[in-house]
C-alpha cells in the first residue's frame, strides 16, 4: 500500500508521534460521515472491552495477529509473554508497530500469507471484515486451512448489524436489501490522504456458524457484547 492511500496507516503514524491525530473520516453509501478516534488503535489492555481481552487470554501457541494496526492487541500478548507475529497490509502502521517494540511484524496481505502455521489466528475490531463479501468466505477458509496448524483456533469478533435497518416499531426490514445485508462499502479520509474505496463484511454469528460448518468448523460464541457483538472460537472438525 501506497502512503498517499494510507489514512489509517498516516493516522496511526501520527498519533504515535505527535500524541495526537487530525480526524480518521469513514465514508459509506450506507451511513452518515462517521470517524474512528485514533486513539482507540492504541488502547491497553485495560481500556480493551470484555471481547478482545477474553480473545487475547484464550490465544495461545504461536499467534498471528491479522490487522494488527497500531499493535495494542500484539502489545499486550508480548506483555503475557505469548508469542505473536502480526501483519498489516499498511507500512506506515508497521513501521508503527515496530517502533512501539512489536517484535515480530510484517507488511503482509493475510490472503497472500505463506510460511509457518499458526497456532491461534486472530482477527480483532471486525478483523474479519477484511473477507469483504460472503461469496469470497471460500477464499478465506482456504487460507486458514493453510495457515492453522492442527488443533489450532481462529478468534474472530464481529457485530450483527441488522439493528440498522430496524424501525421506529422494533421490526427489522431487510426487503429491498441487495445481497447479504453485512456487505458494505467503506472508504477513508485522513487529513489530505484518501483512501481507495473497500469492502467490508459485518457477519451475524449465524451466519458465520453456517458458513464454518460449511467449510469443515466447528464454531462456538464465546462472549456477547452489549451492541450485538460478539467473540467467536473456530476450531477444524476431526
Amino acid at each position: 500500500m501506497q502512503a498517499d492511500r494510507d489514512p489509517m496507516g498516516r493516522a496511526i503514524a501520527d498519533y504515535y508521534r505527535d500524541g495526537k491525530a487530525a480526524r480518521l473520516r469513514v465514508f459509506s453509501p450506507m451511513f452518515d460521515e462517521d470517524e474512528i478516534p485514533v486513539a482507540t488503535l492504541f488502547r491497553t489492555l485495560d481500556e480493551m472491552p470484555d471481547i478482545e481481552r477474553e480473545a487475547l487470554l484464550t490465544a495461545a501457541g504461536a499467534i498471528l495477529d491479522v490487522g494488527a494496526g497500531a499493535g495494542c492487541h500484539a502489545l499486550a500478548l508480548q506483555a503475557m509473554e505469548k508469542q505473536v507475529t502480526a501483519i498489516d497490509i499498511s507500512p506506515l502502521a508497521v513501521a508503527t508497530m515496530r517502533e512501539r517494540g512489536v517484535k515480530d511484524v510484517r507488511e503482509q496481505d493475510f490472503f497472500t500469507l505463506d510460511g509457518p502455521q499458526f497456532d491461534t489466528i486472530l482477527m480483532l475490531m471486525n478483523g474479519i471484515g477484511i473477507v469483504g463479501t460472503l461469496s469470497r468466505m471460500d477464499a478465506f477458509f482456504m487460507q486458514v486451512d493453510r495457515l492453522l496448524a492442527p488443533g489450532g483456533q481462529l478468534l474472530c469478533d464481529s457485530s450483527d448489524i441488522c439493528y440498522v435497518f430496524e424501525d421506529e416499531d422494533g421490526i427489522i426490514d431487510l426487503t429491498g436489501i441487495d445481497g447479504y445485508y453485512g456487505e458494505l462499502t467503506y472508504r477513508m479520509q485522513y487529513r489530505d490522504v484518501k483512501g481507495e474505496p473497500f469492502p467490508w463484511l459485518f457477519i451475524d454469528a449465524e451466519t458465520l456458524r453456517e458458513q464454518a460448518a460449511a467449510h469443515g468448523y466447528h464454531c462456538d460464541i464465546l462472549v456477547r457484547g452489549p451492541h450485538y457483538d460478539y467473540l467467536a472460537r473456530l476450531i477444524r472438525k476431526r
